[in-house]
Parts: C-alpha cells; sequence; structure tokens
C-alpha cells in the first residue's frame, strides 16, 4: 500500500525496538474476500494497490505460538507478540531484519525466540542451511508462504484482503491493523468482519498443516 509499509532492509534489534508496534485484526477463511467487498464501498475505503509477494518461508514453532519468524527476500525478520489490545487485537513487535548468511550468534538469537534448541557449529549459515536445519528438526517447520494482496484504507485505518497459499493450500484473509485501536473497531465493524475470530498468521498456518 504505498508508502504505509516498511522498508525490506536489514534491521538490528535496537533499531527494531524503536518501531512503534501497530495492533492488528486478521481474519481467515473462504468467502471473506467476496464479504469485504461488498461492504468496503459504503465505509468510503480508499484503494491503494494490489501486490503480488514475493514467496516466504515461515518458521513455525511448536513451543510457542508468539514468535513470527519468516524470510523474505533473503531476509528473515522477526516479530514477537507482546500483548493485546483490550478489543482484543495483537500487538507485535519488531525485533529486528536479518541479512543472509546470518553468523553462529545471529541465528542463536534467532532460535532462541523459537524457544528451540539446535547445534551450531559453524561460523555462519546460509537461508538453504537453515532452511534444510529446520525441516530436519522435530519441533519446527518450515512453511511456504504466497500473498496476493490488495490494500485499502477505511478513514485512515490500514485494511488489506488477500489470498494466502499456506503450502500451496488457498485460504483468503482480511486484516486492520493501526496504533488508534478505536479507529480499528469501527473499520473492522464497517466490514463485516467483528463476528470472526482475530486469527494470525502463525495460527492459520499451524491449522494448515496439522499442528494445532
Amino acid at each position: 500500500m504505498s508508502n504505509v509499509f516498511s522498508q525490506n532492509v536489514a534491521t538490528s534489534a535496537a533499531d527494531a525496538e524503536k518501531i512503534v508496534p501497530r495492533a492488528e485484526f486478521r481474519v481467515f477463511g473462504h468467502g471473506i474476500i467476496e464479504k469485504v467487498r461488498e461492504r468496503m464501498w459504503s465505509c468510503a475505503a480508499t484503494l491503494h494497490k494490489a501486490r503480488k509477494m514475493p514467496a516466504e518461508t515461515y518458521f513455525l514453532s511448536v513451543n510457542t505460538t508468539e514468535a513470527n519468524v519468516k524470510v523474505r527476500d533473503g531476509l528473515l525478520d522477526i516479530k514477537t507478540k507482546t500483548g493485546e489490545t483490550p478489543e482484543g487485537y495483537e500487538i507485535f513487535q519488531p525485533r529486528g531484519k536479518f541479512q543472509f548468511p546470518v553468523s553462529k550468534e545471529d541465528l542463536a538469537t534467532i532460535l532462541g525466540h523459537l524457544k528451540v534448541d539446535m547445534p551450531l557449529d559453524m561460523p555462519t549459515y546460509s537461508i538453504e542451511e537453515f532452511i534444510k536445519m529446520a525441516r530436519a528438526h522435530a519441533q519446527l517447520s518450515p512453511v511456504s508462504v504466497e500473498k496476493m494482496r490488495y490494500g485499502f484504507t477505511v478513514d485512515g485505518i490500514i485494511c488489506e484482503f488477500a489470498q494466502v497459499w499456506f503450502n500451496g493450500a488457498l485460504v483468503e484473509s482480511a486484516c486492520c491493523e493501526s496504533e488508534n485501536y478505536a479507529g480499528m473497531r469501527n473499520a473492522v465493524e464497517a466490514l463485516g468482519l467483528s463476528d470472526l475470530p482475530n486469527t494470525n498468521y502463525l495460527k492459520a498456518a499451524r491449522r494448515v498443516i496439522g499442528m494445532e
């Protein structure tokens, strides 16, 4: 959506801590896109653009549902859940973006967020090596994710609907996100999504692959 998304560039953990996190309300299922399209015109939505995202790999851990760890364009991006708003919207704080190849120390940090142990005996690791290690680990599951996103705003609230493929399985999604929680609530209700459960990417991916 024009310039409302952060650039996909490496950031340190210290720099990531300075980013003010947005709260997010997201839903997954089928028939969601048609529902949103029917409602968005009546709530004066402002269109931005459609984006076919580069393929991503999410790393799911059986030990946590609060670490969003994914790779896109050679960068590993970490966000961790820090809380929820009174409305139940989830808040994920950026924890940094790591450029591959990563050092052993950085990979240890990444694994720490995923709450898994793994022997690290090389000074650096490529993304291919990390994915191979994750696939062989009993507590990790790399998941291929593709997205076709359609961005818009409702009274300044960032929104989207999207087609999402988890390991090739297609589901639909819609989302509102902002630091303005009251505005988010209004947008969620206007789009007819308030009766659906708030489900982030991690939970949706876990359900699709049978992790929960």
